[in-house]
């Protein structure tokens, strides 16, 4: 692996504590393990919804607990995705920023519908009576650049996460979705996570992110502190998706070498034309 994806794995963006109804360890155990882990930075985050009021307690806890040298520690909410023009499901009042959380973590937990979020029951449903599998990856692709043009201090959650679950996959994603999706991460300044527990976004999308000079961080999706800061699909994800990077780098380089030879050529023989 390369050293910008080794540097990656000292990350954990994505940690859950109980103050999420699916989480298991407090915030004290994650950062321990953290520490003992040898990480240097840490995502705090727990889901929220609009109704959610306990984002304030959950910034002063965190504020509260003891950091283990060396570590920086970061906070944000989970939310979820709701429909094609971008839209996020946050609590109305929610401070991001100086006094707030740090970022808005948004998962793809549902399709984004021209209508509000589809199950994926329901999309599956939608695609078996006509929906073709074009017009889905353009929805979600579309959604998803409105969110991050709409969301400040943004993070994408296991981002394709959804596309098994709906018996579609990233491969059918293609390199121009993929180009524009990495692009908007790149000029907004959204982040990107790798995400352990779903094993995405895969190689293509990664390496499609690197292209475009977006900002990628790994992260576990953790629900009990014995998790955070391990890595085994993020690990090959990243190899997968540098070497993919540096490959595709050579080629065009080898081209615009290629290319620059030709040219020279081309000159040599045009300006031996004009001297017979």
């Amino acid at each position: 692996m390369t050293a910008s994806g080794r540097e990656l794995l000292l990350g954990d963006y994505h940690v859950h504590s109980t103050f999420s109804d699916d989480a298991v360890s407090t915030l004290a155990e994650n950062l321990a393990v953290a520490g003992a882990a040898g990480l240097r930075e840490l995502r705090l985050i727990d889901h929220v919804r609009a109704s959610t009021t306990w984002v304030p307690e959950f910034v002063r806890a965190v504020a509260a607990e003891r950091i283990p040298d060396g570590l920086a520690v970061f906070t944000g909410v989970e939310t979820k995705l709701l429909d094609a023009s971008g839209a996020i499901d946050t609590p109305p009042d929610l401070i991001v920023g100086t006094g707030g959380v740090g970022a808005i973590v948004i998962g793809d937990h549902q399709f984004p519908g021209t209508d509000g979020p589809w199950s994926p029951r329901e999309t599956t449903e939608r695609l078996a009576a006509g929906l073709s599998a074009d017009d889905a990856l353009d929805l979600l692709i579309t959604a998803s650049i409105r969110a991050m043009k709409r969301t400040p201090n943004a993070q994408l959650a296991h981002w394709f996460s959804i596309l098994p679950k709906v018996g579609l996959s990233e491969d059918q994603l293609g390199r121009d979705r993929l180009a524009a999706w990495a692009a908007a991460a790149a000029s907004t300044g959204t982040i990107v996570e790798v995400n352990e527990k779903w094993a995405c976004p895969g190689p293509d999308a990664v390496a499609a992110l690197i292209a475009a000079g977006a900002r990628i961080v790994a992260s576990t999706d953790s629900h009990v502190a014995t998790d955070v800061g391990r890595y085994e699909r993020v690990a090959r994800i990243l190899e997968d998706a540098y070497g993919r990077s540096q490959a595709s780098a050579e080629q065009s380089a080898h081209t615009a070498s290629s290319t620059s030879a030709d040219s020279t050529n081309a000159e040599s023989f045009n300006a031996g034309e004009e001297d017979r």
